[in-house]
């Protein structure tokens, strides 16, 4: 496989944060009961005109320049023609060969450099309606299974950024949609939550032989809910093309769902290409001007980028780049927590992050006193301690008095009556059940309430289990 080399492009619509819809002034309201945020305007009744979304607008050029993007001084809005259920008017208004934000490039950091990720453009579009399957396989209603429409998502402001083929791995692709994804949240422009549909994100993919110039024949890749179900969507498919071509075949360009329990590749539909939507400008809206005044707002509203900010760190926390640090509040709450940078930087990646802590709730003196004496506390209480340390008023003391017990005088008569009470286990683990050892390890760690070091009980335990 390493004489081929993936291409992957990727397609990103991301649900803008606005009270009303891009056109009409219904609310934006994803909980409440379907179809109770409808008008005339979203439901394409006859005579209803679009009025579009300054805000929408705004958030836009802000990712524009956040992007590298060219921002236009004229935009148009078209019309983007297709029939589906979801779609009352028979056509998407979103635009074509004018968007607002043009060429550009995003840099993201890797270890071993900045890959430079060209971005063809991001435009700013109408979300459709949502189906709701019912029946089918999971029960029938009124003897046929059908599909209710629910309009409230009908409307919503949508942003869509399409990457050039600039990316060469899976691995290369979660990362970039991982700092993008950061960078719409630090601007303030969407949740961009990928479970909540907020962030979506389709991927094209080929396969060349290295050092092959063009391009070869693409698939697109849908419906994946993750990061990591995109990186391993990618992947399967990759390696699906190479063994169609090492085959003696030819890929043929379609579409895939990807189905992450099973690993499995499903074709949807032939590929439409943008000619089939008969693209023409959206009569009933003029073009938009962005105008330098509110250019130079949006560029004022964009912080320092997370990928500027990670760059900034690594040289200060001497370790190789990960994606765990990059939001701005684990980067202030680093600069006020005392104690070993690189522990304190761990467990802002690896603990605060897991667990979704707020990290502007957290005091940085006691996670200070948490991260200097987290190589004597026992594992649980260590990790009740960080999961409580964005509670109002935490303090770190009382967790501090729970030292592990590591004294081999302490722990060993201890684990000496265990492996006593449990010989068949024993003689399993001898017989080559390795597995074994994490049930003695959980049984000293219930006779010690937790408090144990499971360094030591591991290492006491093979020691005993040895003889």
């Amino acid at each position: 496989m390493t004489e081929w080399e993936p291409v992957i492009g990727l397609e990103i619509h991301v649900h803008l944060k606005t009270r009303t819809k891009m056109f009409c002034a219904c609310e934006v309201v994803y909980s409440d009961p379907p179809n109770s945020h409808t008008c005339p305007v979203c439901l394409a009744h006859p005579g209803a005109l679009p009025v579009p979304n300054l805000l929408a607008i705004e958030h836009t050029v802000k990712l524009g320049l956040a992007l590298g993007c060219e921002i236009a001084t004229r935009a148009l809005f078209h019309r983007k023609n297709y029939f589906y259920p979801d779609n009352p008017k028979g056509y998407q208004i979103s635009q074509y060969d004018v968007p607002l934000c043009g060429r550009g490039v995003f840099v993201v950091p890797k270890p071993g450099g900045d890959q430079q990720v060209g971005i063809t453009r991001a435009h700013l579009e109408e979300d459709a309606a949502k189906n709701v399957h019912i029946g089918g396989a999971g029960g029938r209603i009124g003897g046929s299974a059908h599909t209710n429409v629910d309009f409230n998502r009908g409307g919503t402001p949508l942003l869509e950024i399409v990457t050039e083929p600039d990316l060469r791995s899976a691995d290369d692709a979660k990362r970039f949609l991982q700092l993008l994804r950061q960078t719409i949240v630090e601007l303030g422009i969407s949740d961009a939550e990928m479970e909540k549909g907020t962030l979506r994100a389709d991927a094209n993919v080929s396969v060349r032989k290295r050092g092959e110039a063009g391009y070869r024949t693409r698939t697109e890749l849908k419906n994946m809910n993750s990061f990591n179900f995109i990186a391993r969507g990618m992947q399967a498919e990759i390696e699906r093309q190479i063994g169609v071509w090492e085959a003696g075949g030819e890929v043929v360009q379609q579409t895939f769902d990807f189905d992450a329990a099973s690993g499995a590749l499903t074709p949807r539909r032939s590929k439409e290409e943008a000619e089939d939507y008969r693209y023409f400008p959206e009569p009933d809206l003029v073009p938009v001007e962005p105008g330098d005044q509110l250019v130079e707002r949006a560029r004022a509203a964009v912080p320092e980028l997370p990928g500027t900010r990670l760059r900034r760190l690594e040289a200060e926390l001497d370790f190789d780049l990960a994606e765990g640090l990059v939001t701005s509040g684990r980067d202030r709450l680093y600069a006020r927590t005392p104690g070993d940078r690189r522990a304190v930087a761990n467990v802002l990646m690896n603990e605060l992050a897991g667990k979704g802590i707020d990290p502007e709730a957290v005091d940085g003196d006691e996670l200070g006193k948490l991260v200097g004496a987290r190589a004597s506390l026992p594992r649980p209480v260590f990790a009740e301690a960080i999961a409580r340390s964005g509670d109002e008023g935490f303090r770190a003391e009382p967790y501090l008095a729970e030292v592990a017990v590591t004294d081999v005088g302490e722990l060993g008569p201890l684990i000496d009556t265990i492996l006593a009470a449990n010989p068949g286990q024993v003689a399993a683990f001898r017989g080559g059940k390795d597995g074994l050892l994490g049930f003695f390890v959980g049984q000293v760690m219930k006779e010690t309430g937790g408090k144990a070091d499971p360094r030591a009980v591991n290492e006491l335990l093979r020691a005993k289990l040895a003889g």
